[in-house]
């Protein structure tokens, strides 16, 4: 063989010569400026593309109906980045299976920053426990970012006759099976929230589960229900007219709103935590810049004091984690959940 043919830079001979590994050798090293340029501007495009982001509406879409915390939170947040990014951001509503299908849409959308979702506590990490038929993973969403917290509130009819957990847990004792409590329905924070006490204080009481919290909170208000775990902004309006009376805080401190109430923790029950808190999902495979542009401007948004304002009036508090921190929260939350369950016996659902 020719000693020149061995000084290319595309060929290393080695052994007999072959026409075919020679042309196939000339072929790849002609092309190879062809593919690094094509891989380079194809980066360059998806930059491009990363860099104009938004140039269209965005959907978030909600698993529930309008109205509600659940509703009113990304319609407040989409209102200020519509303002700052210069695109509409649209709530889409889409109800049913307890958020399931709404999660499932999110889960099924193109993953290029212009479909999320609000994701309740419950649907990343009770959900997947509880309905063994789901058409989503948790797997199929990036955490995006946390984006506010609200504890629940253990309130009774003032027709019970007790004031402090102490005394309801005397109470429940003594009659066991006798009070009830309502929820949302099965699997609702409200109702593991009810079965976590039942197992922490060692006592019986009877889950009421109604489609909804509006009708779930009338019956406890009507006394054909004894109590309930709800949100601040649920049950403030009817604690502060003498309607419903709070027992206890179901989160790890107490709330400004009602700062001698104490927290279950506080009155015996160490740990216990029912914390509603409501997150930012996109769909897997979202591109890494654009789910760190949601969050970076999220988390701006959340400090600004007019809608701090407004998240008080709405019993949260603002959090705007990173998306590796709101990811540790699922998977810490999942793996409490799923222990609950367990010890609660609760069956799965369809």
């Amino acid at each position: 063989m020719a000693a020149w043919l061995r000084r290319l830079p595309f060929f290393a001979y080695s052994g007999s010569f072959s026409v075919n590994r020679f042309v196939s050798r000339v072929a790849a090293w002609l092309m190879l400026p062809g593919a690094v340029m094509a891989t380079m501007s194809g980066a360059q495009a998806q930059g491009e593309s990363t860099a104009a982001y938004p140039s269209k509406p965005i959907r978030i879409v909600v698993p529930f109906a309008a109205g509600g915390v659940a509703d009113a939170l990304p319609r407040l947040i989409g209102q200020k980045l519509s303002e700052q990014w210069g695109k509409s951001i649209v709530v889409d509503n889409k109800p049913g299976a307890a958020g399931n299908i709404g999660m499932e849409q999110v889960a099924r959308a193109a993953p290029d920053g212009y479909t999320l979702g609000l994701a309740p506590a419950g649907n990343l990490t009770v959900n997947p426990i509880l309905f063994p038929k789901l058409g989503f993973d948790v797997r199929d969403f990036v955490p995006v970012t946390l984006l506010a917290a609200s504890p629940n509130v253990l309130v009774v009819n003032p027709a019970v006759h007790a004031r402090t957990l102490k005394d309801l847990v005397t109470y429940a004792k003594a009659h066991p099976g006798e009070l009830n409590f309502a929820s949302p329905g099965n699997g609702s924070g409200a109702h593991l929230a009810g079965e976590l006490l039942n197992l922490e204080a060692g006592v019986k009481t009877v889950h009421v589960p109604y489609n909804g919290m509006a009708t779930a909170l009338n019956d406890v208000l009507g006394g054909q229900v004894q109590m309930m775990f709800g949100g601040i902004s649920t049950v403030l309006q009817h604690i502060r007219t003498g309607k419903l009376v709070p027992i206890a805080i179901a989160g790890p401190r107490r709330l400004p709103q009602l700062p001698n109430v104490p927290t279950v923790a506080e009155a015996g029950y160490p740990g216990f935590d029912v914390t509603s808190w409501y997150g930012l999902v996109a769909p897997k495979g979202t591109p890494d810049a654009i789910v760190r542009k949601w969050q970076t401007d999220v988390a701006a948004v959340l400090r600004q004091p007019d809608v701090r304002e407004k998240l008080d009036a709405l019993g949260l508090e603002a959090v705007g984690s990173t998306p590796q921190a709101f990811g540790t929260t699922i998977s810490t939350e999942t793996l409490k959940w799923r222990a609950i369950v367990h010890r609660a016996n609760i069956p799965p659902l369809q």
